[in-house]
């Protein structure tokens, strides 16, 4: 035996870092393309070993957020790319966080240097102000970049387009782009240009009144927070995407709606968003009663129409707001379309306010054979006094009442998660009956339920210094444990995950 093998303690860091150094250089140079590009290169000092192979990486991911100086940040760039020996991109993030942008021939030659090396994933996040303009930021992407035929993933973030430049990412099937303005013919042009795109997400993004999509590639459409429209002309977007099968809107929409036109082929919907009362955008002395109910019979109808468009699909995800909608169509005696919906998941946590639009959309389910509960935190504006008024009926409503002689037929699992960031020990007592309330009511109603898992995560919370998801979660379970249950072929599984 070795001297040095004499001295090695069994179990110790030096021990450790040999055993990964007897690994074959292909496989280090992956664990080092999936680090910061500053800690991939800090590897070099470890042993003569490491000493050049994060020149060979082919993932980098830059940020200046750790430098005062940016000059330092530049010179840092410009060495690892200097150096670089990599022939094959896959990915390059630059998160460059300033406004000052006498630095924009250097960033131009690294996204060269990227499109030169067949890059196939690149992020661009300038993060300047929240939507920019020509004015505000003279910083274009360099010419190569809209020709990049090995590029696949796409995301721009505070950028603005050069609309004199053709472009050509015939290969690109991940478009991203976040708080950038979009005119009408520039979502055409993005759209003629990227044949093969198969998804498409707007975030933060001032739109044009019509987004069209007719490729049948183009799968999979997000929206977040699409919440002013361009120039304030208008307060609502349409989409046109008769090929399109997962949609996705989120976000605080404020008054600015999304309507849709055609989405024939439309599988799955997340509908997480929430639009506000007028009151909440105007000055309530100058709105008159009739001017706030009148708006929300926009919105129901609004809603209402979305139920209809998707009728056909089989997975929906929905909120609190769009849950709390339902409920007061309901009350104004509003039939709801029959949805095909098989999958049903509910993003928010079970109230008194919500709790009815849910039983709503479950009765308005039958083929419904999969539920879950992601019991999750969103903010809420106060509800304006129509609402309230709507709200004030939950007094006198039970869900026997409310759905009476409902039975689910073809539901078979139910699942509860526990997994927001925010404190339940916050959640109301009353939101915590209602959840009972409803889990206790599939259960006497489910006739093929076969299983109701609840999941919680193990974790101290930092406001109440209490496992309250588990705590809570867990009193569910025993609580069902002694409810009767329609189904003789059902188990109850609590699950706590670290």
């Amino acid at each position: 035996m070795s001297k040095k093998q004499k001295n090695r303690v069994p179990g110790d860091g030096i021990e450790t870092l040999d055993r990964i150094s007897e690994l074959p250089d292909v496989l280090l140079i992956q664990i080092l393309s999936l680090l910061p590009t500053e800690d991939a290169v800090t590897s070099c000092v470890l042993s003569k070993r490491w000493r050049y192979l994060w020149t060979s990486i082919h993932t980098f991911l830059f940020s200046n957020r750790n430098y005062n100086k940016l000059e330092n940040f530049i010179s840092f760039v410009d060495n690892v790319l200097t150096h670089s020996t990599c022939s094959k991109i896959k990915k390059f993030k630059l998160d460059f966080h300033h406004r000052d942008w006498k630095f924009h021939s250097e960033i131009s030659q690294w996204l060269n240097f990227a499109v030169e090396n067949k890059v196939e994933d690149v992020a661009l996040d300038a993060g300047l102000c929240f939507y920019p303009s020509a004015d505000d930021l003279a910083y274009e992407l360099p010419l190569t970049m809209y020709t990049c035929s090995s590029l696949i993933t796409l995301y721009l973030s505070h950028w603005v387009f050069d609309k004199g430049l053709n472009i050509d990412w015939n290969s690109l099937k991940s478009l991203t782009l976040d708080s950038i303005e979009l005119e009408a013919d520039d979502i055409v042009i993005l759209l003629s240009s990227c044949p093969a795109l198969e998804t498409l997400e707007l975030s933060f993004c001032k739109v044009c009144r019509r987004i069209e999509i007719t490729s049948s590639n183009l799968k999979r459409l997000t929206l977040t927070y699409p919440s002013e429209p361009l120039n304030g002309e208008y307060d609502s977007l349409e989409i046109f995407a008769p090929h399109l099968k997962h949609l996705d809107i989120s976000g605080e929409l404020g008054d600015f709606k999304c309507m849709l036109v055609n989405i024939s082929s439309l599988v799955i919907a997340r509908l997480t968003f929430s639009i506000c009362c007028i009151t909440d955008y105007w000055n309530k002395e100058d709105i008159k009663e009739d001017s706030c109910r009148d708006y929300h019979q926009v919105i129901r109808n609004l809603i209402l129409d979305y139920l209809q468009k998707l009728s056909y699909a089989t997975e929906l995800i929905i909120g609190c707001w769009f849950a709390e909608v339902v409920f007061m169509m309901k009350l104004e005696g509003v039939m709801l379309p029959e949805l095909r919906c098989k999958c049903l998941t509910l993003e928010l946590r079970v109230s008194e306010y919500n709790l009815y639009g849910i039983a709503s959309l479950l009765q308005t389910s039958p083929l419904l054979e999969s539920l879950n509960i992601n019991i999750t935190y969103e903010y809420c504006d106060p509800p304006c006094q129509l609402e309230q008024s709507y709200f004030a009926e939950i007094d006198n409503i039970n869900l026997p009442s409310w759905i009476p002689n409902t039975v689910f037929p073809n539901l078979k699992n139910v699942k509860i998660v526990g997994c927001g960031t925010r404190c339940l020990k916050r959640w109301s007592e009353e939101g915590f009956c209602k959840l009972f309330e409803l889990s206790n009511f599939l259960l006497k109603n489910a006739v093929a339920l076969q299983k109701l898992v609840i999941v919680a995560k193990r974790r101290k919370c930092s406001t109440c210094s209490e496992n309250c998801v588990s705590r809570h979660l867990s009193q569910l379970a025993k609580k069902l444990l002694d409810s009767p249950r329609l189904s003789t072929n059902f188990v109850i599984m609590y699950q706590e995950l670290a």
